[in-house]
């Protein structure tokens, strides 16, 4: 188990001219420690840490824009935001959530910038039962009220519970996969009458298309199958860069599967399970048994590759893939040019689900935790606006109130009289590297409206006299509306918290 610190800085600050020396008055350093219960063993160097208040979860991805979207069994989609979990849900779906039902799955629309949309899947309550993929409409963090479009209705469920798969996916083609279980029902993965047991491929608004592999075989929506003979693959992951596609597919007592995810495959089950020589099926790139051991489990939960626009982990990561195991409670490596597995975490409580984040960061989901933890590798002091005490509101010099008349910048780093709004922020622990200037760092605005926005970052330097602390002037974007704004900068993929302006 791993401990991660969150360092809160309070520094009060003389109203005085920007990049002048400036007086502080006083400076209280609170180290908060952010224990990780039921947390990982981790690999030397690597540190994590913790955000709770999950009832129940049981996927989650990444939208666009960095945010993290949950989903709970009970039919809360819920979203964490700048680390934060936000309090209100971005929609309830009205679900079945008995034994495996509930809300399995979330995606985002390859155009999410321009349409907004949010995709879910889920159990829906009609009689009898039926998993659905639905669509939602985003307004910032809620979904517009009344915008649910329902893009496929899968099958009639049985009296079993379990066996619903979930996860679904936008490939790098733009159509949307979707993994189903067989319903507990070893049959339905063998037939192109059902859609039970298999991977689908629709078009987003639920057309079929017409390149599918089953196309001229299957009728109605069935058309959709794309693999089949699965038992519950609960998850898969696409590599970004080359679009290969890895399925995990649950056991039922004695091998765990990673398949490769190749159009028109059948993967035998429930004829065979795990490695097999009959050449009607794919076989496995990698099947492991159960147990209680290092290497044995007894329900493959989770994988992502780890190919992010920031390396983060040490190279050797590079290309590799994570997978969990939900009893066992590991994460182990699969190096796809070897065929072999590693070690890689231990002692989690019941993980779900793995995604990379865009800074380079693996995060995994435990359903034993009502949590999602952030692995990162090295062990830094995390980067931070520094904020008044017992407040999100961000300690800037002048004021933190961005006044409409410009202030002028009057030194050796004058940035010219442009008539433009400027705003000093006090930073800690942002490190530039040898040779790197304030065009390593970035920042982002997000106004009263909800909208997200560059701010231009002209001159970073050491606050004199002050260890860890440094200036940083932001040039705002024009036309920001009046009211509370929440900033973040970045650097070298690490990204700050969120401090509170006002605009007026």
């Amino acid at each position: 188990m791993t401990v991660g610190t969150f360092p809160g800085i309070y520094v009060a600050v003389w109203r005085v001219r920007p990049f002048r020396v400036f007086a502080i008055l006083a400076a209280c350093l609170l180290i908060v420690l952010g224990q990780s219960v039921n947390g990982a063993t981790l690999p030397a160097g690597f540190t994590e840490t913790q955000i709770s208040g999950l009832s129940r979860p049981t996927a989650m991805n990444f939208a666009p824009d960095g945010r993290l979207f949950v989903c709970l069994q009970g039919g809360q989609l819920r979203v964490i935001k700048n680390d934060a979990l936000l309090s209100t849900p971005f929609v309830t779906v009205t679900t079945d959530s008995n034994g495996e039902r509930g809300l399995l799955g979330v995606a985002f629309d390859p155009d999410f910038d321009l349409n907004h949309f949010v995709y879910v899947y889920y159990t829906a309550t009609t009689n009898p039962r039926r998993n659905r993929v639905s669509r939602f409409t985003a307004n910032g963090d809620v979904a517009v009220t009344g915008s649910e479009v329902v893009i496929l209705e899968l099958d009639n469920l049985s009296s079993a519970t379990n066996h619903n798969g979930g996860a679904i996916h936008f490939g790098p083609d733009g159509k949307l996969y979707i993994a189903v279980g067989e319903n507990a029902n070893g049959a339905n993965s063998q037939t192109l009458i059902n859609m039970l047991g298999k991977i689908l491929r629709i078009n987003r608004d639920g057309s079929i298309p017409s390149d599918n592999p089953f196309f001229n075989q299957a009728t109605g929506n069935n058309r959709s199958i794309w693999a089949l003979g699965l038992r519950n693959p609960f998850t898969f992951a696409f590599q970004p860069g080359t679009g290969r596609i890895f399925v995990n597919d649950v056991g039922q007592s004695t091998w765990e599967e990673i398949n490769d995810g190749i159009a028109g495959s059948n993967y035998g089950w429930p004829t065979t399970e795990g490695a097999t020589t009959n050449p009607q099926f794919r076989s496995p790139l990698l099947s492991y048994g159960h147990g209680g051991g290092p290497t044995t489990g007894c329900a493959i939960a989770g994988g992502t590759f780890y190919n992010p626009a920031v390396i983060q982990f040490p190279s050797t990561f590079v290309g590799k893939y994570f997978f969990a195991d939900l009893c066992s409670g590991w994460i182990r490596v699969f190096d796809p040019s070897t065929s072999m597995a590693t070690g890689f975490a231990t002692g989690i409580n019941q993980p779900v689900d793995l995604k990379v984040g865009s800074d380079g960061s693996l995060y995994y989901l435990s359903i034993g935790a009502s949590s999602v933890f952030r692995v990162r590798f090295p062990a830094n002091n995390p980067l931070t606006i520094l904020t008044e005490q017992n407040s999100d509101r961000a300690v800037a010099v002048d004021s933190v109130t961005m006044l409409r008349d410009p202030f002028s910048l009057l030194n050796s780093h004058n940035f010219s009289s442009d008539q433009r709004t400027r705003v000093m922020l006090i930073a800690a622990n942002l490190n530039l590297a040898a040779g790197e200037t304030a065009s390593a760092v970035t920042a982002q605005i997000e106004d009263s409206l909800g909208m997200f926005r560059s701010a231009a970052v002209e001159f970073v330097s050491d606050a004199p006299g002050f260890t860890d602390l440094t200036q940083v002037v932001l040039k705002l974007p024009d036309g920001l509306p009046a009211g509370n704004a929440f900033v973040t900068i970045t650097l070298q993929a690490e990204t700050s918290n969120r401090a509170r302006v006002l605009i007026q």
